[in-house]
């Protein structure tokens, strides 16, 4: 089984993930910001990877640091669990539209860091339901709401930690929970294919160089 458990503690954020490449999708997750529990989980389902995640962070500053941590420690934890990469498809691709939204995503587990971001958000933070912040239902309620500039610093960490090439695009849509929903289906999917083992190559680098390190 290639699986991964990556802790990572600093003065920002406390973050554990546990991840199982060859799993069936199943997530469990501890995660403070509403939104982002959604994403991790849709990513679990269409990846088929195992997942759990346990995280703090500084919110009462902004949600910047532990977004982009998780996808550090996310990334660290593919590293770990592809190893020397051997017998693997290597790259993947994937289309996946959402309703008005299209989204493009294309992986190469190349042992190099690069990413491109082509996804036209508003900026706008989505703004959830009221929520009771407390046990009390004459409290008064207030709104949760997810930064969607942190898209982009979650998948460069990502990228960065994980050592791989990483093309996300949205090809055209409205919503911007249907881009970033499309965008985090369709990296799943096409990371998913690119982590498969190849079974006419079980054994081999799949590089010209003989490493993918």
């Amino acid at each position: 089984m290639r699986n991964a458990t990556i802790k990572r503690t600093t003065s920002e954020t406390d973050i554990s993930i546990t991840l199982n490449l060859d799993g069936s999708g199943l997530a469990t997750l501890d995660y403070p910001i509403g939104f982002m529990k959604h994403m991790l989980n849709t990513f679990a389902k269409h990846g088929l990877f195992d997942l759990e995640v346990k995280a703090r962070g500084d919110l009462e500053i902004d949600q910047h640091h532990l977004v982009e941590d998780t996808g550090i420690v996310l990334g660290q934890c593919f590293a770990k669990a592809l190893g020397d990469k051997r017998g693997i498809v290597r790259v993947g691709s994937c289309l996946f539209p959402m309703d008005e939204t299209l989204a493009r995503v294309s992986a190469d587990v190349s042992g190099r860091a690069f990413m491109m971001f082509n996804v036209q958000l508003s900026g706008i933070p989505l703004i959830s339901a009221p929520v009771q912040r407390t046990n009390n239902p004459d409290a008064a309620s207030e709104s949760a709401s997810f930064q969607t500039d942190i898209v982009e610093d979650f998948w460069q960490g990502f990228v960065s930690s994980a050592a791989l090439t990483l093309h996300l695009e949205i090809l055209y849509g409205r919503n911007d929970h249907h881009k970033i929903e499309a965008l985090f289906k369709a990296a799943a999917r096409a990371l998913r294919q690119a982590c498969e083992i190849d079974s006419r190559a079980a054994e081999a680098i799949p590089s010209t160089k003989g490493t993918l390190g």
